[in-house]
C-alpha cells in the first residue's frame, strides 16, 4: 500500500504542473509513475515463451524489437526466456543461430520421439544468447485442413480466404504452440508462472491453440500493425480522418484480407492480454479489430551497437568518404565532404513510409535558392533487385576521377524490372536528371545493406552513421525504428506524427519537437502532402545553413532522446503486460 499512496501523491503534483497545458504528456506521466511504484506488486512468470517469424530470422522491424530486448530480459530470467522461430534455414548456415546439442537434449528427444515435433535448440547470436527453439513446421501442412477447421469451430477464425504466406505463417504457430505445450508438460509444473506472447497475426494460431491445450499459460499476442490498416493505407485509401467510420469485417472483404483479418482479431479478442506498440496503433485497433489493447509496449532499443569515442569519429569518417565516392563515381561528379547527405531506409512501401513525398521534398529543394549546401540524397529502400552494376564497380576499383555520368546515374544495382519501380518512375516524372549543375543529387540503393551487397559493402549501421540527416516522413508508420537507430548515432531525424515513435517524442517535449530538439515532428494528416514536402524542405534548407557549433548541440540532443527510449525505460510495460495475462489465465483455470 505504502507504494500505491506515494505514487498518489507525486500523480497530484503532476496533475497540477502539467494537466492544464498538455492533457497527453499527463496521463503518460501519471502511468510511467504509477507503473514504477505498483511493480513489485505485479505477478511474475517464471519462464517466457516468445514466438515469432523473426526470430534468428532478420526479415523487419520486428527482429530488431526482439533482438535487442533479449539481452535486458536475460539480465532478469536468465535462460528462462525461450524464443521460438521457424526453422527456414535447414541445410544452410545461419549465423544468427548457434546449434546446441546439450541444450534441453532429454526433451528435444521427447519432442521427436512422444510429440512428433523436429526442432532445433541453441542460442541467438546477440547480446545475452538467449535459448532458441527452431522448428520445423513442414510435417504440419498435411494436417492444415483439420487444424483450420479445429480453428473455426473453436474461435470462429476464417481461413476459407486464405492465399499467399497465410498458410506458411500458420503452420508455423500452430506449430510453435505445441512446441509450448510440449516443453510445458515434460519440464514445467502447474506452479509454475508462465506466459507465452506471439508477436503479429502470424503467430497468432499458435497463441489460440495454447489457450485451450495449456490453459495454466497466460497467453499475450502483439499486433505491431493491424493488417487491415496497413492495407487501407497501402491502397491509397484515407486512414485517419475516416477511421471512425470503417468496419475492420468490410473492409478485409474488400481488400481481399479476410483471413489475416481474422485471425488477427480473434486472437486479440480471445488471448489474456492484447497489446500494441503504439497510441497511434492503439486507435486502429479499437476501430478495425474492436478491441482495444491492454497495455501499449513501446519499441525500446539497447545502444550497444553504437561505437563510442575515436571509433565513432573513424566509422563516421569512412562512411562518408564511402558515400562520396560511390556518388562521384556514378555521377561523374567531385562533390566534397562540405556536401550534406542526407537519407531514407526502410521497407518499400513507396506510401506508406513516406518515399513519395520524401522525393517531392528533394525535388522542390533543388530549386530553393536558399540552399546552401550540396545535397547527397540516399535511398536505402531493398527492391526487387538484381544484382550489382558491374560498370560502377568498374570505376570504384579505379584511381581515377570521372566527369561523365554513368547510364541512368540513380540507381547502384540493376532490378529486375527497370521500367516499373516507383522510385525510379517518380524520379522520371519529377524531372530529377542529377545533372552537374543540379545542387541535389539522389541515389537508389536498392539492396539489403549487410555487407556484401557488391558496392557499398558496408552493413546498413555502419552507414547511417555517415549521414548529417535522415527524413522517415511516414504515412503509415506503428512505431519508427529507423528514426529511432538515426538518432542514436547522433544523426537528427525528421519524422511525423503519424509514427508512434515521433507520438512518443512530442510526448517527451510536451509539444511539437522542433530539429533543435534532434528530432523533427511534422503535423501530417491524409491530405496535407503538399505541406509536408514544404516542412521537408525547409528543414533540410535550414540545417545547411546551421554553423558545426549548431550542428553538434543538434547532434547531442538527438543522442539523448534515444537515450529515453532504452530497454531499461520501455520494460517496465513489458511486466505490465505478464502481470495481466497472468491473472486472467488464473481466471479462466478458476472457472
Amino acid at each position: 500500500m505504502y507504494h500505491i499512496t506515494a505514487a498518489l501523491a507525486i500523480c497530484l503534483r503532476i496533475k497540477y504542473y502539467f494537466s492544464k497545458n498538455n492533457v497527453y504528456f499527463c496521463t503518460r506521466i501519471l502511468k510511467r509513475v504509477l507503473i514504477y511504484y505498483m511493480v513489485k506488486d505485479l505477478l511474475t512468470p517464471d519462464y517466457i515463451f516468445e514466438s515469432s517469424w523473426e526470430v534468428c530470422n532478420k526479415v523487419g522491424g520486428i527482429y530488431t524489437v526482439l533482438s535487442t530486448r533479449a539481452n535486458t530480459l536475460q539480465e532478469k530470467f536468465r535462460d528462462r526466456i525461450f524464443f521460438i522461430g521457424p526453422d527456414v534455414w535447414q541445410g544452410k548456415e545461419n549465423p544468427l543461430f548457434i546449434e546446441s546439442d546439450n541444450l534441453c537434449a532429454a526433451w528435444k528427444k521427447h519432442a521427436f520421439e512422444k510429440d512428433e515435433l523436429s526442432v532445433r535448440v541453441g542460442r541467438w547470436n546477440i547480446p545475452g544468447e538467449p535459448i532458441v527453439i527452431l522448428v520445423d513446421f513442414q510435417p504440419f501442412f498435411e494436417k492444415k485442413d483439420d487444424i483450420y477447421t479445429d480453428m473455426w469451430n473453436r474461435f470462429q477464425v476464417d481461413s476459407l480466404h486464405a492465399y499467399g504466406d497465410y498458410d506458411e505463417a500458420s503452420m508455423f504457430s500452430y506449430a510453435a504452440g505445441k512446441v509450448v505445450e510440449s516443453f510445458y508438460r515434460y519440464n514445467l509444473t502447474e506452479t509454475d508462472k508462465v506466459v507465452y506472447q506471439a508477436h503479429e497475426w502470424m503467430t497468432g494460431m499458435g497463441a489460440l491453440y495454447i489457450q485451450e491445450a495449456v490453459p495454466e499459460i497466460g497467453t499475450i499476442f502483439t499486433t505491431h500493425a493491424t493488417s487491415i490498416g496497413r492495407s487501407i493505407a497501402g491502397n491509397n485509401k484515407p486512414l485517419y480522418d475516416y477511421l471512425f467510420a470503417y468496419n475492420g469485417d468490410q473492409m478485409a472483404q474488400e481488400l481481399n484480407m479476410q483471413s489475416k483479418h481474422s485471425i488477427e482479431k480473434q486472437t486479440a479478442h480471445y488471448v489474456d492480454c492484447f497489446t500494441t506498440v503504439s497510441q497511434i496503433t492503439n486507435n486502429e485497433c479499437k476501430e478495425l479489430l474492436d478491441k482495444p489493447a491492454d497495455v501499449v509496449l513501446m519499441n525500446g532499443f539497447e545502444d550497444d551497437f553504437v561505437p563510442k569515442g575515436s571509433t565513432f569519429t573513424g566509422k563516421r569518417k569512412r562512411a562518408r568518404a564511402l558515400m562520396l565516392n560511390v556518388a562521384n563515381k556514378l555521377l561523374g561528379t567531385n562533390l566534397g565532404d562540405d556536401t550534406l547527405i542526407v537519407g531514407t531506409s526502410g521497407r518499400y512501401e513507396f506510401k506508406n513510409k513516406g518515399i513519395d513525398v520524401f522525393l517531392e521534398s528533394l525535388n522542390r529543394l533543388n530549386r530553393d535558392k536558399k540552399l546552401h549546401k550540396n545535397v547527397l540524397a540516399f535511398i536505402n529502400v531493398p527492391g526487387w533487385v538484381g544484382e550489382p552494376r558491374e560498370d560502377l564497380q568498374a570505376r570504384l576499383k579505379s584511381k581515377d576521377k570521372f566527369d561523365t555520368p554513368l547510364e541512368v546515374p540513380f540507381i547502384t544495382h540493376w532490378l529486375h524490372n527497370m521500367t516499373h519501380d516507383q522510385v525510379l518512375d517518380m524520379l522520371k516524372y519529377l524531372g530529377m536528371g542529377n545533372r552537374p549543375e543540379d545542387k541535389v543529387k539522389v541515389i537508389f540503393v536498392p539492396c539489403y545493406l549487410d555487407g556484401r551487397d557488391g558496392i557499398m559493402n558496408k552493413e546498413y549501421y555502419d552507414i547511417l552513421l555517415g549521414q548529417d540527416l535522415s527524413v522517415y516522413a511516414s504515412y503509415y508508420e506503428p512505431w519508427g525504428y529507423t528514426p529511432l537507430e538515426s538518432i542514436a548515432f547522433h544523426v537528427p531525424t525528421v519524422t511525423t506524427d503519424l509514427a508512434g515513435f515521433g507520438l512518443w517524442v512530442n510526448s517527451l517535449k510536451g509539444r511539437f519537437s522542433e530539429l533543435a530538439d534532434g528530432v523533427k515532428v511534422i503535423h501530417r494528416t491524409d491530405y496535407n502532402y503538399s505541406e509536408v514536402a514544404d516542412v521537408i524542405k525547409d528543414t533540410v534548407s535550414d540545417f545547411s545553413a546551421l554553423s558545426a557549433a549548431e550542428i553538434k548541440k543538434i547532434r547531442k540532443n538527438a543522442a539523448a532522446i534515444a537515450e529515453k527510449a532504452l530497454w531499461k525505460h520501455f520494460i517496465q510495460y513489458y511486466y505490465e503486460a505478464y502481470d495481466i495475462a497472468l491473472r486472467n489465465a488464473e481466471k479462466r483455470l478458476a472457472l
